[in-house]
């Protein structure tokens, strides 16, 4: 049985944690015991059957499971009872195993604990006993000494008494002894203590005498501890031993405080004095000299390999030999880093030095505080309208960077200044230096953009005037520096598409330079760069607005400018400049506008909180500026071609007039000059759309002019009605005629171009030959001319039908002012204009 017992053991001792808690799980619910170990509240069973139950009744029992089992439910009902009964068997013999191991150990527990006590006692004992002996002999002590208490007493008063009135009759020695050695503070440390008692018994000729002498040596302290002070030579701590003596000595606060003060601001203003002294306008002698180098610097500067930036960029900075960033570096290692020694040390005398006893009450910081500030502003607003006047002379725009550098130390040395005096306006009116000097950059950037751009047309010009000449200058147009170096006189552009493409590229490469020298303002190095204003405001309206967007608007507005200034005889403008600034702008409508603004966007990741120009209202501007330039492009070849059909009417006698043997000679001009401009206005825009031609359209002018309508109007002339019948045929024939629109808006095509120039010079040509009277010849060579004209012009129109009209206006005018209407044949009319 034991070895059984002992095996039970060992399995359950062996078994894992979860047996564990299972078989502790069947005691509790054996026992009825919860989680907690108590037992539940169970109604009691009363079934008999229940073999759980205090009622439980085994004969009963099996009567029922006989009754109601069979025979292998029987065995397996007994099988599993078996089981049961070993399996509790076995969880107890582990409870008593375990339970017998602690009881184990708690015995050897109260085993030690009852050899410690016994210990314990014994020194309590002892304890006891020497705490009597103790007590035995203070009591014995006590006795003894009691009659002699009362005089011991009053002698130990009388000694203290004499003590001090041995200190007070040492003290003026005393007090000299520490003058001659510099032992300040031991000094007004003896005469403070002293000072009640001898205010106290002032009456008394010899205290009197002492406080005399002792008012008179510390007047002497005093005044050392003031020269010490102003002299400022001494360390740190020296200075606040000085100033908290001095303090202690009654010395106002206040007037410490201004002089310290004062002191300081000697130093700092000889620093500001030789910051000014850099800042030096020009001298009088180098003033033409300086603008003959900016001129000459100007002119060269678009074939200079250098030229990277805007053509100020050549303009030398106004200042003396020092650069900005030296400035600012002399200024933050001078007037900065002193000004912060100067706040450092005064707030270590008089505000961050804790004050003891009558100085607590006396509220010094707050007042020390308040001179401090108005200090500090005072120097910072002269110290920064020097920056700001250094910084205003930084006219060129060649290298943004060292300003930008400068503006970052600056900005960057001015947080020590915040962090030693919080609450100072010091460090944001030097942000707003930052601020500004970054706006007027852009100006700067601004206005050297529009020189260029200006500079760049003047180059145009020249070009167009000189198109054969191998000049430098020309090379502006084709981005000079820009697109990589001087170019010679062979690479220089002389045709329209290559201006274009030279003009627009160097522009663009202009303001990607300009904006890669502003996107320094914005750098993740840059201490100011972080500030709300450079992530949002300077970005989308510095930038966008102010610089990109402006100059957009400069473009169209000064491309609109050529044609307000025209005068009848189409100005001084070139045409060709006309066309290339009206495909310039089309092409900003169609594209460059859109990726300059993305670039911008991208490069300055802008958040527009504010409001800012839409790309399709700066479309819309380009695209209105291109529509008048064209136009008025039309206008002024119209009208150059007019002033010579104009001339050759007026100045030929129509009347007297040979027989016609040619063609005039100006009509040849006015076929050859307009096939010029269908060439020149073909290489910039796209043919367009013309209406189907007849085969004969060169030969049409024959089919009309010897019409049976027409020679119905001439051979009415004879007779009385002539007149009119002719006009009202006239008349009824330009009812039925489509109106012709002389000056209406061109559309961006080639065709459409010189379709308005050929109508304004043939409207010109119709309303001069109105107010000419003609002979027989007179009409027979507006006949010939018209038919050359016909035979040319209707390749360059969009419906030949409306050249077709307007020479037929031109010929039926003449034939109503003739006096003799006589139309030549048409044959001998192709076989002189074929001759001609």
């Amino acid at each position: 049985m034991d070895d059984e017992a002992g095996g039970s053991v060992a399995v359950a001792g062996d078994g894992d944690p979860s047996r564990r808690r299972r078989v502790h799980g069947m005691l509790k619910l054996y026992y009825g015991l919860n989680e907690e170990g108590k037992a539940e509240e169970q109604p009691e069973s009363l079934d008999p059957c229940d073999i759980n139950g205090p009622h439980f009744d085994p004969e009963h029992f099996l009567n029922k499971l006989r009754r109601e089992c069979s025979l292998a439910e029987l065995m397996d009902q007994e099988t599993c009872m078996v089981k049961q009964i070993r399996s509790l068997d076995s969880d107890m013999q582990t409870l008593v195993y375990e339970n017998y191991n602690k009881f184990i150990s708690a015995t050897d527990t109260i085993r030690k604990m009852k050899n410690d006590f016994k210990k314990m006692e014994d020194e309590m004992d002892c304890l006891s006993a020497n705490m009597a002996a103790i007590t035995e002999f203070s009591a014995s002590i006590s006795g003894t000494l009691q009659d002699q208490h009362a005089q011991i007493t009053k002698l130990s008063g009388v000694h203290t008494l004499l003590r001090k009135l041995q200190f007070l009759f040492e003290l003026p020695a005393r007090l000299n002894k520490c003058l001659e050695l510099q032992a300040y503070a031991q000094a007004v440390r003896s005469h403070r203590r002293a000072r009640c008692v001898l205010q106290q018994y002032s009456h008394l000729p010899s205290f009197k005498g002492i406080q005399d002498d002792c008012h008179a040596i510390m007047d002497k302290l005093a005044q050392e501890l003031r020269q010490k002070f102003r002299d400022g030579g001494s360390s740190a701590k020296d200075l606040s031993e000085c100033v908290e003596l001095l303090l202690q000595l009654d010395e106002p606060a206040e007037e410490l405080c201004d002089k310290f003060l004062s002191h300081a601001r000697s130093r700092l203003e000889s620093d500001l004095q030789g910051l000014e002294a850099e800042i030096r306008p020009y001298p009088s002698t180098l003033a033409p000299k300086e603008a003959t180098a900016r001129s000459s610097s100007s002119a060269a500067a678009p074939g200079s390999p250098t030229g990277t930036s805007p053509k100020t960029s050549a303009v030398p900075s106004p200042s003396s030999n020092t650069d900005i960033l030296e400035f600012i570096d002399r200024g933050c290692n001078e007037f900065v880093s002193s000004l912060c020694l100067v706040i450092t040390s005064y707030q270590e005398l008089f505000i961050n030095h804790a004050q003891k006893g009558e100085l607590a009450s006396k509220n010094i910081p707050q007042m020390a505080n308040g001179k401090l500030h108005a200090f500090v502003d005072d120097l910072a607003a002269r110290y920064f309208s020097l920056v700001e006047r250094r910084i205003q002379e930084e006219k060129g725009v060649a290298d943004n960077s060292l300003l930008v550098r400068a503006l970052d130390r600056f900005h960057r040395r001015l947080q020590a200044v915040a962090k030693l005096l919080p609450g100072s306006a010091v460090p944001n009116q030097g942000t707003g230096i930052v601020i500004r000097a970054a706006t007027e950059r852009v100006k700067q950037y601004l206005a050297a953009l529009q020189s260029f751009y200006m500079d760049s047309l003047t180059d145009v010009r020249q070009a167009l005037a000189t198109p054969r000449l191998s000049v430098a200058s020309a090379s502006v147009a084709a981005g000079g520096s820009l697109l990589g170096g001087a170019a010679s006189g062979r690479d220089a552009p002389t045709s329209l598409p290559e201006l274009l493409s030279s003009l627009s590229a160097s522009i663009l490469n202009q303001i990607k330079s300009v904006l890669a020298s502003v996107h320094l303002f914005t750098a993740k190095d840059i201490t100011f760069s972080n500030k709300p204003y450079f992530k949002g405001e300077f970005c989308s309206q510095g930038v966008r607005e102010s610089l990109v967007v402006s100059f957009i608007k400069f473009v169209c507005q000064s491309s609109r400018q050529f044609c307000e200034s025209a005068g009848d005889k189409g100005g001084s403008t070139p045409p060709a400049l006309l066309l290339l600034l009206s495909r310039l702008c089309l092409d900003y409508e169609t594209s460059t506008i859109s990726y300059i603004l993305t670039l911008t966007d991208e490069q300055f990741l802008a958040q527009h909180h504010s409001p800012v120009t839409p790309v399709t209202t700066l479309c819309a501007e380009a695209r209105e500026a291109a529509q008048k330039l064209l136009n008025h492009y039309v206008k002024v070849q119209g009208l150059i071609i007019s002033q010579m059909l104009r001339k050759s009417v007026e100045t030929r006698d129509w009347v007297n007039t040979i027989e016609p043997r040619n063609v005039r000679a100006v009509m040849k001009r006015v076929v050859e000059d307009t096939t010029s401009i269908d060439v020149q206005v073909g290489l910039l825009y796209e043919e367009g759309v013309r209406k189907a031609h007849s085969s004969d359209s060169s030969k049409r002018t024959f089919s009309v002019y010897s019409s049976s309508r027409q020679q119905a109007r001439y051979a009415a002339s004879y007779t009385p009605s002539a007149p009119m019948d002719t006009n009202l045929l006239s008349n009824i024939h330009k009812l039925f005629s489509e109106r012709i629109d002389i000056f209406s808006s061109v559309e961006f095509n080639k065709v459409s171009v010189m379709t308005g120039i050929i109508k304004i010079s043939l409207k010109t040509f119709l309303e001069c030959v109105r107010l000419r009277t003609f002979g027989r010849y007179g009409l027979q060579q507006i006949q010939v001319d018209c038919h050359y004209l016909q035979m040319y012009l209707w390749r360059f129109v969009s419906d030949e039908n409306l050249v077709h009209f307007l020479l037929d206006e031109i010929v039926g005018s003449s034939a109503h002012r003739c006096l003799d209407p006589s139309p030549m044949e048409q044959s001998v009319i192709e076989v002189i204009c074929e001759r001609g």
